[in-house]
């Protein structure tokens, strides 16, 4: 089993205002991608990497409720409130060859494979019941293509490239072992933090612009307290 990173996920209340607010973060405007029709969301998407990208992601209002809640905590009354605030870095994806031997091997539950599509992109996904973040988004979703070419090789590229993934946590150690026992992922690094501080994420991207840093609003805690 491989699992390396495969896509870091900018989530918005309103695609327009996320696309917008990447843009003055990365001085790029990220092209569009499509609609995801059973998860209610639509994306732009650019690559970043040899097999990498990055995702804004939004609610679709002119699709219909999906039947189950959304992913990346979408339908989630506290993750609302936050992008209500402001667009925002959420989560991050890792790719697997084996999406049921990274959910075997996992300490924790990631959820259930679930086969999703857009346009003749296919893949498999790890979702939880609720559509729920990770440990409070600190642990990535899974993904598994199902494609002869990973699809970043044919997204727009706009020179920007991801140099790696920071992950800051009061519990380093918990987390790096969920992570150790379905990875380790390659340009992921977990640094303590202080017991009574929120973790947070920060992805380093080279862009034409130079070197930008995307960091995640604080948020619930994932902790051992609580199964992700």
């Amino acid at each position: 089993m491989r699992t390396r990173l495969d896509h870091i996920v900018i989530a918005a209340t309103d695609m327009e205002r996320g696309v917008s607010w990447a843009e003055r973060a990365l001085g790029v405007r990220v092209p569009r991608g499509g609609v995801h029709e059973t998860m209610g969301t639509r994306n732009h998407v650019m690559r970043i990497g040899e097999e990498m990208f990055l995702e804004i992601i939004a609610i679709n209002p002119d699709g219909p409720v999906p039947a189950k809640p959304r992913w990346f905590g979408l339908d989630d009354p506290a993750v609302r409130e936050r992008l209500d605030r402001s667009p925002a870095f959420l989560a991050w994806v890792a790719n697997t060859d084996d999406l049921d031997a990274f959910l075997g091997a996992a300490t924790v539950s990631f959820g259930k494979a679930t086969p999703v599509s857009r346009g003749e992109l296919n893949w498999r996904f790890a979702l939880p019941s609720d559509g729920r973040l990770l440990a409070g988004g600190m642990l990535p979703y899974a993904i598994q293509w199902q494609t002869e070419a990973h699809p970043a090789l044919a997204m727009p590229d706009l020179n920007c490239r991801l140099l790696g993934l920071d992950i800051y946590h009061p519990y380093p150690e918990w987390l790096g072992a969920i992570l150790d026992a379905v990875g380790p992922v390659d340009m992921v690094e977990v640094h303590p933090l202080p017991p009574l501080e929120l973790p947070r994420m920060a992805a380093r991207i080279d862009t034409p612009e130079g070197v930008r840093l995307l960091e995640t609003l604080p948020g619930r805690c994932g902790c051992p307290s609580r199964r992700g």
